[in-house]
């Protein structure tokens, strides 16, 4: 390309021969005129006269042809451009309206006839302005990752885009090089090719129009129905809520399983883990704690990390065909993705949780699972060449997850009152709760669910083991009913476990030890619940006060699912006023207790 060089020297006390210390190129299509030269020469020396006071101004200013830029010109100063061509015009104009509509939110709901007026007076009083960008220039890409040189002010985090539109975020400043993870096509991205500063941070857009929708880690929907319109911008790191801004946790968030509910309450707020073996039923019950929300004014994010994008699929079937999807948003980054997106999902997604929660709601947030999670960062972390620890994990997977799980909180009333819970899952080897990530993320939970091999394939489903699972809040988070409704249920069933192994090869026991083992093999069975099937508290408090009583104790145990849904059904029948009355009011009055036992009676008598 032909190129022509001018020196634009200020030689006052400067010898002639100092070789320049700014090199300036301009990039044009047609030739600028001498009076052009002339302003662009005006410019520089005003721009960078004071930057270069201590030293003679010498700035190389040379020309050269592009058309590639259709019209206009681009002047490039080192790591700043300064874009005066159609596009650069373009994208001003662009950010000059959309900062308008975010200093009006309500612009929208105008008239036509006004919108068009405040239009014409915006692009009538549009003045290009002579803002550069910080550019840098790709050294190279590949696994899903772009090393540039330049961009010597920007900060981790801070998402880069390249000429052809594809952006990436920073996750590695170096003394000479900065690396970004892609959130495109890495074939779109070439050697050589500009990447500038945006001087925003990672983010997607939010708001209640998500409610129904499947999107990706980026907020962009995926659903095959149209675009979404967006209440809101969030970052996707945001600071954790102090401990000034967070109020104890005392109200429930009912799963509708009854194990989990009676044993270990989960609180509005709190971060419960669920962590076992694959195809233990983790998922199940996340899924079955969504479908519990509806009617709870309680709103949910399900985030699909790293999963098959055939059971993403199957998830979103289960919550439409029950009606859950008007209240969840799914958040997807399947096997299929890049590792960036399967990193950035479950961020993206507490942002939009946070959406609710900031704006006085409750909200649910399912992180499924976060093992997965661990595993892309620590493909990225390799592939940025950071030193690889434990099990080649980076040395801060702990705060990968940390300042994730930290974001779930139960504000004050003076932000709102809104709380995020957050069901983190994570997968185990061989029941190995001792790995790496599942301690770190124990240690970082209020509790967890342990979902055990062993009695899913007896048949114990959902799969709770007593003795390992917990919850940090415990009775501070159930209501009044079901604490006294649960009694002496996780005793009794500890006491079973323990006689169950010593007796299995006795033949001669005593009445008491086959009481117990009769009463803890109704128990068990009281405690299986079937797929999508959650029970309401008052069903619950229903079911453990008659079972704990021992009043079942007769019950087949084969016949313990059906018995279950015909006394709940005749009680909702016969008792509809005193189950109205345990709703409504979350507590066992006086004579509740005996009008559901002889409510059991009763439904003994017809049976």
């Amino acid at each position: 390309m032909p190129s022509e060089g001018i020196i634009i020297k200020d030689t006052a006390g400067t010898d002639p021969a100092q070789e320049p210390q700014i090199t300036a190129l301009l990039r044009y299509v047609t030739k600028p005129t001498d009076e052009q030269i002339e302003g662009f020469r005006a410019f520089l020396a005003r721009r960078y006269s004071a930057e270069t006071a201590a030293f003679a101004l010498s700035i190389r200013l040379e020309l050269r042809e592009d058309p590639s830029i259709k019209n206009g010109f681009i002047l490039e100063v080192g790591d700043e451009v300064y874009d005066w061509s159609q596009e650069g015009r373009t994208g001003q104009l662009r950010s000059r309206l959309q900062a308008f509509l975010d200093r009006n939110p309500d612009a929208d709901k105008t008239t036509y006839d006004q919108f068009i007026t405040i239009l014409k007076e915006d692009v009538n009083a549009f003045r290009l302005a002579a803002d550069s960008m910080e550019v840098g220039h790709v050294l190279s890409v590949g696994d899903g990752i772009a090393w540039m040189d330049g961009l010597n002010h920007v900060m981790y985090g801070e998402i880069v885009i390249f000429e052809d539109g594809t952006k990436g975020m920073v996750q590695s400043i170096e003394e000479s090089r900065v690396g970004a993870i892609l959130f495109g096509d890495e074939a779109a991205v070439h050697q050589g090719e500009r990447a500038a500063r945006s001087g925003r941070m990672a983010g997607l857009p939010v708001g209640d129009a998500f409610l129904g929708r499947v999107v990706n880690a980026l907020g962009a929907p995926i659903d095959g129905l149209g675009e979404i319109e967006a209440a809101d911008y969030r970052a996707v790191e945001q600071p954790a809520p102090g401990i000034a801004d967070r109020e104890p946790v005392c109200e429930p968030l009912q799963t509708g399983i009854l194990s989990i509910d009676a044993m270990f309450p989960i609180g509005r707020g709190q971060r419960e883990l669920i962590i076992g073996d694959r195809q233990t039923g983790k998922t199940s019950i996340a899924v079955d704690t969504i479908l519990n929300q509806k009617g709870q004014n309680c709103y949910c994010v399900y985030v699909a990390i790293g999963q098959k994008a055939s059971t993403v699929a199957q998830v979103v079937q289960t919550l439409r065909s029950h009606g859950a999807m008007d209240y969840t948003v799914v958040v997807s980054a399947t096997a299929a993705d890049p590792a960036p997106l399967q990193y950035i999902a479950p961020y993206a997604g507490a942002s939009l949780a946070e959406y609710f929660m900031y704006s006085g709601r409750d909200a649910l947030i399912i992180y499924d699972d976060l093992s997965k999670h661990a595993v892309a960062y620590r493909t990225l972390s390799l592939l940025l060449g950071r030193a690889p620890g434990r099990e080649a994990f980076p040395g801060d997977v702990f705060y990968l997850h940390s300042r994730l799980l930290e974001r779930a909180s139960r504000l004050t009333k003076r932000l709102g009152g809104g709380s995020m819970t957050a069901l983190p899952i994570i997968e185990t080897q061989d029941g190995d709760v001792s790995a790496y990530i599942p301690t770190n993320v124990i240690s970082i939970t209020d509790g967890q669910i342990f979902l055990e091999s062993d009695l899913f394939f007896e048949g114990q489903r959902p799969a709770v083991n007593v003795g390992l699972s917990v919850s940090r809040v415990g009775g501070a988070a159930q209501t009044a009913a079901m604490k006294k409704a649960v009694g002496s249920l996780r005793i009794d069933l500890a006491q079973y476990r323990e006689m169950a192994v010593f007796t299995q090869f006795s033949s001669d026991l005593d009445e008491a030890t086959i009481r117990q083992l009769s009463q803890g093999r109704i128990l068990m069975e009281l405690l299986k619940q079937p797929l999508s099937h959650p029970i309401s508290m008052e069903d619950q408090v229903i079911l453990l006060v008659t079972a704990v009583s021992g009043s079942m104790i007769a019950v087949p145990p084969k016949k313990m699912r059906d018995t279950k849904a015909a006394y709940l059904e005749y009680m909702h029948r016969e008792k509809a006023e005193l189950l109205q009355r345990i709703r409504r009011s979350g507590r066992l009055g006086e004579g509740d207790r005996e009008e559901i036992l002889s409510g059991w009676e009763s439904f003994e008598q017809e049976q």
